[in-house]
């Protein structure tokens, strides 16, 4: 999340993003019919995009953008250690929650101003102590830490008012062979990043995605390239359907970190 976006810290967003992370398929679309495919992204991002076969003894991670720590979560699983971050505080202290306690107590919204209780659990099998979450900011905290073998943010760029300052870190960020996971729907809002902060702009690039994909490709491989729809339920009737795309990036031995 980025600074000024005080929508993030809402209640009723901090409920729509744990009903996201961690509701059960029957809560979030509580309909036969529908996009199931798009249930469960923020566990989808790690178990379908990570190549846990390449991952060294000991991995560390580092989840830009963590809202509240679903995927960190996920990392957890194959990383020893998972530093994550989010601008949100609301979002960071739901997810220290969730880390101490195993669950969190929750709403959803049903209709109009009727809610119905729910509870966002620990993942089973999950070391929490493995997560340390912290509230930060992707355009400046990352300078401050040490190189990671995996480096998951998943729609975060398209939230940023300057994503090509991650963009020029990210080698920085990951170590070399290590792995960079992406994810974005390029949704590009101008009250979210202006115009010519996009990834283009500058070149006359109209399509974000190759411009992204040029940058990237300077000092990262491109491994694999995944389309991955999400649902956000905003209530029992009303629905957020999008795609991200997702692409995984393996860092050059042999590239610079400028």
């Amino acid at each position: 999340m980025t600074e000024g976006e005080s929508g993030y810290e809402s209640e009723n967003t901090l409920h729509q993003y744990l009903l996201f992370h961690y509701g059960r398929a029957e809560e979030i679309l509580p309909y036969e019919f529908g996009p199931r495919e798009a249930l469960g992204f923020a566990q989808r991002t790690v178990s379908e995009c990570l190549r846990t076969d390449e991952l060294p003894a000991n991995a560390r991670a580092l989840d830009l953008g963590c809202a509240v720590g679903r995927s960190s979560f996920e990392l957890a699983r194959y990383c020893s250690e998972v530093q994550a971050i989010d601008y949100s505080e609301a979002f960071i202290q739901a997810a220290r929650a969730i880390q101490q306690n195993g669950f969190l107590d929750f709403k959803i919204k049903q209709v109009a101003n009727l809610t119905t209780p729910a509870v966002a659990r620990l993942p089973e099998g999950i070391d929490p102590q493995r997560v340390a979450f912290a509230v930060g900011d992707a355009h400046r905290d990352p300078q401050e830490f040490t190189p990671f073998d995996v480096v998951h943010a998943a729609n975060l760029l398209c939230r940023m008012v300057s994503p090509g300052i991650l963009l020029n870190r990210l080698p920085e960020l990951v170590k070399p062979g290590g792995q960079l996971i992406l994810a974005t729907p390029h949704t590009w809002l101008e009250e979210f990043t202006p115009f010519a902060n996009r990834p283009g702009a500058s070149t006359g690039q109209e399509d974000p995605s190759k411009a992204l994909q040029a940058e990237l490709s300077k000092n990262f491989e491109l491994l694999a390239e995944k389309e991955m729809p999400f649902l956000i339920r905003e209530h029992a009737r009303k629905f957020q359907w999008s795609v991200s795309l997702a692409t995984v990036w393996q860092r050059r031995k042999n590239s610079s970190s400028n």
